[in-house]
């Protein structure tokens, strides 16, 4: 069952990504607009602020998770007959779970960040009331509902397909009783390994939204707040991860077109990815390395598989596409194609700041500065979202490749440029100690601040001419490669 055998649900995944595009370049504003208030260029009210920054977080969070959950439905639907009303079923509820997370922050007054972290959304000080914190985690749990019910139809599939969870994760590979050439595609095993450790993520998130939803309205109901801490950072770490991790089976499924060369699964991408579910669910700890409390134990095996979780990305899926290149004689370029390779190497850039995060003596003075939002930010913005923005091209480049045009290549280059400048930036800061989050900053701060805010000026420019060429895309008559 290597080659794809169904037709994938398309409408309803250029549906997606146009809402995706949308919702990018806004929460992308909200990003310049918080950069340019901490630069003292314009004034915004810090509760203003705070609300700003909850949207944007919750925003980027949620959107990377479904331009990832459409990659992934998209090319598992090529392999195996996935139920389509999944599908909207699962697109409703993440609307619905939108809703109720902007009417929280923006009629509620709701501005205790993305992570939700108890005992905050209970406790406001006044800024906002009881109903605006319920409102905001009831929005996580439909968004985590719908997730469960896409990743319950992809693994029952995929698992009845290729005989069992072992099967689809290529462990007959790795044993030496399947060969290469019989294996799960690339796409299915990565597939099948996101969807084990993001559907235990999910439902370990739902249960601490649960409990500090009790929590909320019956105060005499107790929550620890550790444990609650660990299961928050345990759900948002393997959440953003899996966003990251779906958005590659583009690249797994899509370059192949522009190389002529088949991406088949071996033995070390199998142990690879078995590795990176492994790794994903047990590396959160480094977030908590601060917290004194905590088990010894925890915070070596943060620290330690910090280190770790890097290889299985930089040796693997890296490393393969840099060989994979080269052994193409016949490769064509166009805005798709190298979007899609520049995420790959963002997101591999990416880690590299948070493998050194991960270091116990750098995170004591590190992990509460702009030095952990830049990671976050090359992980995203040059890493996820640009592989989604290549996805997103590729669906409408027509049945005919053409070269990219002059323009593809100034929006290619703006927001390239852009993105480099504007988290190089985060790191700079990070590296003398600004801290984050912070609404109001300190006028020997503002240089970088200023920096980076014209430098996210042309990641808007870029992002926004990608999204209009997609639109344009849309409304042309001839169809897209399937």
């Amino acid at each position: 069952m290597h080659a794809p055998t169904q037709e994938p649900q398309v409408g309803a995944v250029k549906f997606t990504m146009l809402l995706a595009g949308v919702v990018l370049l806004l929460m992308m504003v909200l990003g310049v607009v918080m950069r340019a208030a901490q630069a003292g260029m314009i004034s915004v009210n810090p509760v203003l602020f705070y609300q700003l920054l909850t949207a944007h977080g919750a925003g980027m969070v949620g959107v990377a998770g479904l331009t990832g959950a459409a990659v992934l439905w998209y090319f598992i639907g090529r392999y195996v007959p996935l139920v389509r009303a999944v599908f909207w079923i699962f697109l409703a509820l993440f609307l619905l779970g939108v809703v109720l997370i902007l009417g929280a922050i923006f009629i509620g007054g709701y501005g205790g960040a993305w992570t939700f972290l108890f005992p905050l959304p209970a406790k406001s000080g006044g800024v906002w009331g009881v109903h605006a914190a319920g409102a905001f985690m009831l929005g996580y749990v439909a968004i985590g509902v719908g997730f469960l019910l896409l990743y319950l139809e992809v693994g029952r599939k995929l698992i009845g397909a290729y005989g069992g969870l072992g099967g689809a994760l290529g462990w007959r590979l790795i044993s030496g009783r399947q060969d290469p050439d019989s294996a799960p595609p690339p796409a299915v095993i990565a597939a099948m390994a996101t969807t084990v450790f993001n559907t235990i993520g999910t439902v370990v998130g739902a249960a601490v939204l649960a409990s500090c939803l009790v929590n909320l309205y019956v105060p005499s109901f107790t929550v620890d707040a550790l444990l609650a801490k660990n299961m928050t950072y345990f759900f948002g770490h393997v959440f953003i991860n899996a966003s990251i991790y779906m958005a590659v089976i583009a690249v797994y499924e899509i370059l192949p077109e522009y190389t002529g060369i088949p991406w088949k699964s071996t033995r070390l991408f199998a142990v690879a990815w078995t590795a990176v579910l492994l790794f994903v669910m047990a590396v959160y700890p480094h977030h908590a390395l601060q917290d004194t409390v905590m088990p010894a134990w925890a915070l070596v095996l943060g620290q330690v598989l910090s280190y770790l979780s890097g290889i299985p990305l930089l040796a693997v899926t890296a490393f393969s596409l840099v060989s994979y290149l080269r052994k193409s004689t016949s490769m064509r370029w166009d805005l798709a194609s190298a979007l899609l390779v520049l995420g790959v190497a963002g997101w591999s850039v990416g880690s590299v700041p948070a493998i050194i995060d991960g270091m116990i003596s750098v995170n004591k003075v590190m992990h509460n500065t702009q030095w952990v939002p830049g990671h976050f930010h090359i992980y995203l913005v040059l890493g996820e979202v640009v592989m989604s923005f290549g996805f997103m091209l590729w669906l409408v480049r027509g049945r005919v490749m053409s070269a990219a045009t002059s323009l593809d290549w100034v929006a290619f280059s703006s927001y390239l440029a852009g993105a480099v400048g504007f988290t190089l930036m985060f790191l700079v800061s990070g590296a003398l100690s600004v801290p984050r989050r912070w609404a109001v900053h300190a006028p020997e701060w503002m240089p970088q601040d200023r920096i980076a805010t014209l430098f996210s000026v042309l990641v808007v420019g870029g992002a926004t001419l990608m999204v209009i060429r997609y639109i344009r895309g849309l409304a042309q008559r001839e169809p897209a490669v399937k």
